[in-house]
């Protein structure tokens, strides 16, 4: 059994302005983290598995895929790193924090026992009951079940039905159309055995990002994605298209009701564990009209886009506070945000989310692309590659593009005036991003 208390590093030579980091992932998120660790001054040398054309700019790839655990807690073990900062959701599931915990590596990423909130939609159900968060009444179905009666039950607002697994930001339909949601059930149950229908709750979507130990929490700016491909949200779901923060629907009295409703009891239920959650807690929100915010999902990552847009607003050293929280010692740590607005930028491939056309050339990133920061707009490489020396699509969030001011209108303007120097053939993304906050 892993002790509770902190975990002890091994001892180093470095200096704390030198400190070497692993990020593990290879999306906008991971870009993201990556550039905020390389404008850290505790950071001497950042280094990411498999990363992407942007990671390269600034830290050393490594051809070593997210899924691949054990490849990954060599390459930490051969660093000799001070931290390892995990991007996805899956390598957690798969016990990379279990690793790297016992070989005494500082991991910012809970253990798969945790990382299960995100791994089974019906396990964060039944830990949200139990710490009474809330959350939106379901229904669990499975072959015994009679779907045609459960959905007549639901049949008053549209349905929403979850897979219990890690589906890849594709298990969740959200359909007011009977047979679709009859056959989405029956697809699930086929899979997976299960599926959860659940009651539909009307509101505002938000999130926010909770830095956590066995010692404290801390909350980052709320901000809202758009999660549908096209202006007006319209269109399929996709993996988001755009985000802002701090987002407004979040007042302060909604905040202090999240924090007392939701983060305080989940932190207390999840440091009071044999190992507590070490990492960031992803909340996502669904807030009435009348201001009672609700759990949609529990994620056990940074968000992606809203990673992007919400690590530029902290003025306190990332790594210290993602070091910190990977060490239980987040409770010594005096935590600042800059009085300051972000918003990103989507570019999507053609086709995507549907069939993304890949390995076409991208012009018009500029050269310089590793400082961020207020009055400030840069790239958050995604789905890139270098082939030959230029940039060329890889994914189908291809890139986003970001900016921090002193207002979300200047942001948002800054982020759109950048994204229209990028040229890929075929390629969309939403003119309306922030448009809802603006007004």
């Amino acid at each position: 059994m892993i002790a509770k208390y902190i975990i002890k590093r091994l001892a180093h030579s470095r200096t704390m302005s030198n400190q070497k980091v692993l990020v593990v992932g290879g999306g906008g998120r991971e870009h993201a983290l990556c550039l905020a660790l390389n404008n850290s001054s505790s950071v001497g040398d950042v280094h990411c598995c498999p990363g992407n054309a942007g990671t390269l700019q600034i830290a050393t790839n490594h051809s070593i895929q997210a899924d691949d655990i054990d490849s990954i807690v060599e390459l930490a073990t051969n660093l000799s790193v001070d931290l390892v900062v995990v991007g996805p959701e899956a390598p957690l599931c798969d016990s990379l924090a279990d690793k790297l915990n016992h070989l005494s590596i500082p991991c910012f990423g809970p253990v798969a026992a945790l990382a299960n909130l995100e791994g089974s939609k019906l396990h964060a159900k039944e830990v949200m009951q139990k710490v009474g968060v809330p959350t939106a009444g379901f229904d669990v179905l499975d072959s015994k079940s009679d779907i045609e009666a459960m959905l007549v039950k639901y049949s008053e607002h549209p349905f929403v039905i979850k897979r219990d697994v890690l589906a890849g930001g594709k298990g969740v339909v959200v359909t007011s159309d009977f047979s679709e949601a009859r056959e989405f059930i029956e697809d699930s149950i086929e899979q997976d055995g299960k599926v959860l229908l659940e009651e539909f709750l009307p509101g505002e979507e938000a999130s926010m990002l909770v830095i956590m130990d066995g010692s404290g929490f801390v909350c980052l700016p709320a901000s809202q994605d758009h999660k549908r491909a096209y202006d007006g949200d319209e269109g399929p779901n996709t993996g988001g298209m755009g985000a802002y923060c701090p987002a407004p629907v979040v007042t302060d009295e909604i905040k202090t009701r999240v924090v007392e409703e939701i983060v305080a009891p989940m932190h207390q239920h999840l440091s009071s564990l044999d190992t507590p959650y070490r990492g960031v807690l992803y909340v996502g929100l669904m807030i009435t009209e009348s201001g009672q915010p609700n759990v949609v999902e529990f994620n056990v990552r940074f968000g992606d886009p809203e990673c992007q847009i919400t690590l530029p607003l902290i003025k306190t050293d990332l790594f210290k506070l993602l070091q910190a929280a990977a060490m239980d010692e987040l409770v010594k740590i005096d935590v600042d945000f800059h009085n300051a607005h972000a918003a990103t930028v989507v570019l999507a491939s053609q086709g995507y989310p549907a069939s993304p056309t890949k390995g076409l050339p991208i012009t018009g990133i500029p050269e310089s692309g590793d400082v961020i920061g207020m009055g400030l707009s840069w790239i958050n490489h995604a789905g890139t590659k270098l082939q030959d020396g230029k940039f060329v699509s890889s994914g189908g969030r291809v890139l986003s593009c970001t900016a921090m001011e002193s207002s979300l209108e200047k942001a948002v303007q800054s982020a759109y005036g950048l994204i229209s120097k990028i040229s890929l053939e075929g390629s969309h993304y939403r003119t309306d991003i922030g448009a809802k906050a603006m007004k």
